[in-house]
């Protein structure tokens, strides 16, 4: 299946933005609401004429309560869809397509990857795994209304780590205790060298 979605990637221009289909489609926590959800998100992106990938499952294509025929098919019309076998893990697929369409490219998912980070051979590799997820998560803000605009928690431009430009230093501090790893502290301690 891996193989196969390579074959897919690799066939298809750079991807702006790669969707993980079933952890959007459950933000809201109305279950008759996933297609709806999902639907409202790739519209958002569409809007901004991104090139779109939506990673789902394959009993997202059975019609149902929570996976309406037409909302499926309005997807597939505004964005590239891969659907993946029910039992499979999607975070590898996921991060694959986002990882090989550059780095202009970005995610959406809630997903904070602390499975991912657990394997990575040492603190290096897991400090720039963070540092690279921080700067290409995108994370749905709030929840999904039906008509309202979808709203993204913004990335930032800068990298939140001590930084000093001559006598300043500018260090990041966090005064909240339940941050998701990829939120990052929004407050700054910036401190001058007195002469």
């Amino acid at each position: 299946e891996l193989e196969r979605f390579k074959v897919f990637v690799k066939r298809k221009p750079a991807f702006d933005v790669v969707i993980d289909g079933l952890n959007v489609a459950n933000i809201n926590k109305d279950k008759s609401k996933q297609s709806e959800t999902l639907l409202a998100v790739v519209s958002e992106l569409e809007r901004q004429a991104l090139n779109i990938l939506v990673l789902g499952r394959k009993h997202m294509l059975r019609p149902s309560r929570s996976w309406d025929r037409q909302n499926m098919n309005l997807i597939q019309q505004k964005a590239h869809c891969f659907f993946t076998d029910n039992i499979s893990e999607d975070d590898p697929f996921l991060l694959y397509a986002t990882l090989h369409s550059g780095n202009h490219c970005r995610f959406v998912s809630r997903d904070l990857m602390r499975d991912h980070k657990a394997c990575l051979p040492d603190g290096a590799t897991r400090r720039l795994f963070f540092k690279w997820q921080r700067g290409h998560q995108l994370v749905v803000d709030e929840y999904v209304t039906a008509g309202r605009r979808v709203q993204f928690q913004s990335i930032p431009c800068f990298d939140t780590i001590v930084q000093s430009t001559g006598d300043t230093w500018h260090i990041p501090y966090d005064d909240t205790e339940d941050r998701s790893t990829y939120e990052v502290p929004q407050q700054w301690l910036c401190l001058t060298k007195k002469h």
